[in-house]
């Protein structure tokens, strides 16, 4: 029997080339037509696995967020798995930024965000945040590593150093930003997550009672070179 021209079609390599698509192009690249073309396949085909274009970009998004560790939850003191856990989120959505907004509306149906969600919840409910603060915790965890992963804060400088220098001087240094982007963006993150862990300490401590020292932590390192954009 002659072996087929093309791979045989299953939902995870549909979901694999899903991915790649809206990486590459964005989210509105998506579609069935566009989508049986990359796989070298007719559209109906696609139909066999998904019933709808949504049904495929559900898949997608939530391929993504399987790949969020969540084994902290229920092990560590909240305060360490909210560490960990929103690194590994962070880093599950910046390597697909595009598909960030439509993971921005919520977990819907999908197994592996409603895992994540339940995870989160259960993990703050378990560590004693009464119910109102643990959603609202969970919410603003979720707010805060979204938009990081959203875009680059330093990729959106041009390299115009005249620009900053004349009619902007406290940025006069801002075109060098894009060269130094991951040390940036990724600091300015863990920044932002030790500030918003240290002000939950704060509110724990106030709303349920006192807090046990955490175990000292390994620091995230990350290669670091002078820049100050806003010096002359």
């Amino acid at each position: 029997m002659a072996r087929p021209r093309h791979p045989l079609l299953s939902r995870e390599r549909i979901v694999e080339a899903a991915l790649a698509l809206m990486d590459s192009e964005g989210l509105q690249a998506l579609s069935t037509r566009r989508l049986a073309a990359e796989l070298g396949v007719s559209g109906p085909s696609l139909y066999n696995h998904f019933a709808t274009k949504e049904e495929i970009l559900d898949a997608a998004a939530d391929s993504v967020v399987a790949q969020v560790d969540l084994s902290m939850f229920g092990s560590c003191d909240w305060r360490v798995a909210l560490r960990r856990w929103g690194r590994s989120y962070r880093a599950a959505l910046a390597a697909h930024p595009n598909i960030v907004p439509f993971l921005a509306q919520g977990p819907g149906r999908r197994p592996a965000s409603l895992r994540l969600a339940n995870a989160v919840f259960g993990g703050l409910r378990d560590a004693g945040w009464p119910v109102p603060h643990a959603t609202r915790i969970g919410a603003m965890m979720r707010y805060f590593i979204a938009g990081s992963a959203l875009g680059s804060f330093a990729r959106g400088f041009v390299d115009d150093a005249d620009l900053y220098r004349e009619r902007y001087p406290a940025l006069a240094q801002a075109h060098l930003l894009p060269r130094y982007q991951q040390e940036v963006d990724e600091l300015a993150f863990e920044v932002g997550l030790e500030a918003l862990i240290s002000g939950l300490s704060l509110r724990y401590e106030a709303v349920v009672g006192p807090l046990p020292p955490l175990p000292d932590e390994p620091t995230v390192q990350i290669p670091t070179q002078e820049c100050h954009p806003g010096s002359g």
